[in-house]
């Protein structure tokens, strides 16, 4: 008989390895043996997915992507896999990270409640995606520990206000949000505020407004409808050596980047549609980054794409 390499492994490692696989897989394996039967408490990355369920009760036929009751099976199963697993792994030591994907779940109370499980247990990197509006509550939206933070597409932070103390996370890094939609102007930079050790922000989203004394390195990708104006951005960021920013441009620009090293500017002029008296339309060149060349004139490194010198000349 063939010996099981693996399966003489330390229990340690085992777990280490049942980390890199989705959280699905993981507990799948506690079917191998009975020496794998009790691994799962020692996972130390959770990756909730709800596209890895699979149904064996599939009709022939049946579209599993558009099918209503597919997706209320898939929607039952995933939470019930999630709440059992959560539950299973109640005295497991803490999640170094934890990433969820949700598609058809949609009951706001019963997501908090696991993201919630996740930060109490010491989470250091969390992921959250959705396809549907979720509003995660930011009364308990909090943690001593978090490190890292996605937040992306239909998950929202809702409330206007921060968690009693006024600090989100003390100890976030790195935060990356993409097509996230706020509440109000001020909540997005309540939150920023709310995270003071913050080194690396990736922004998906319009900033019209953003002061963080800290943070080094700055990606912003913002792009809206064209019907849509922006008069200014500020920018208050005297730490920065790093800026990648790609949007259309702004009517204008006040910024603070006194440390600034390197900058990547991808901006594209705004064209705004405007009708006469008779109803013709003629399009306006708006946006003037006449500041933000005055504020990055002493940087070592800087790279235009073409459409930011022609945005230039427009200026």
């Amino acid at each position: 008989m063939d010996t099981d390499l693996i399966s003489n492994l330390p229990d340690d490692v085992l777990g280490k390895i049942l980390s890199l696989v989705p959280t699905k897989l993981a507990a799948a394996t506690s079917v191998l043996s009975k020496r794998w039967r009790n691994l799962l408490p020692l996972v130390d990355s959770l990756d909730f997915d709800e596209t890895m369920l699979f149904y064996p009760d599939n009709k022939d036929g049946e579209d599993e992507a558009s099918s209503y009751e597919s997706g209320q099976r898939r929607r039952h199963s995933f939470s019930h896999f999630v709440d059992k697993t959560l539950a299973l792994l109640s005295n497991a030591p803490l999640t170094e990270k934890f990433s969820l994907k949700c598609y058809h779940e949609d009951d706001g109370a019963r997501i908090n409640r696991w993201i919630r499980t996740a930060l109490e247990r010491g989470c250091l990197e969390l992921n959250l995606e959705a396809a549907n509006y979720l509003p995660i509550d930011s009364q308990y939206f909090t943690s001593n520990t978090l490190v890292k933070l996605t937040i992306s597409d239909g998950f929202y932070p809702g409330g206007h206000l921060l968690p009693f103390g006024g600090v989100f996370f003390p100890a976030l890094k790195t935060l990356t949000l993409v097509s996230v939609c706020f509440t109000s102007v001020e909540m997005i930079n309540f939150f920023i505020h709310g995270c003071p050790a913050l080194e690396e922000l990736f922004l998906c989203v319009w900033m019209q407004y953003m002061s963080s004394p800290n943070v080094k390195r700055v990606t912003i990708t913002s792009d809206f409808d064209d019907d849509i104006q922006r008069p200014s951005m500020v920018l208050k960021t005297p730490s920065l050596v790093y800026l990648d920013y790609s949007s259309y441009v702004a009517g204008n620009y006040y910024v603070v980047l006194d440390s600034l090293v390197e900058a990547r500017l991808d901006l594209r002029l705004y064209e705004p549609i405007i009708y006469d008296e008779d109803g013709l339309w003629n399009a306006e060149v708006f946006g003037n980054i006449t500041n933000l060349i005055e504020a990055i004139r002493t940087i070592k490194i800087l790279h235009l794409s073409p459409s930011s010198l022609e945005v230039s000349f427009f200026s």
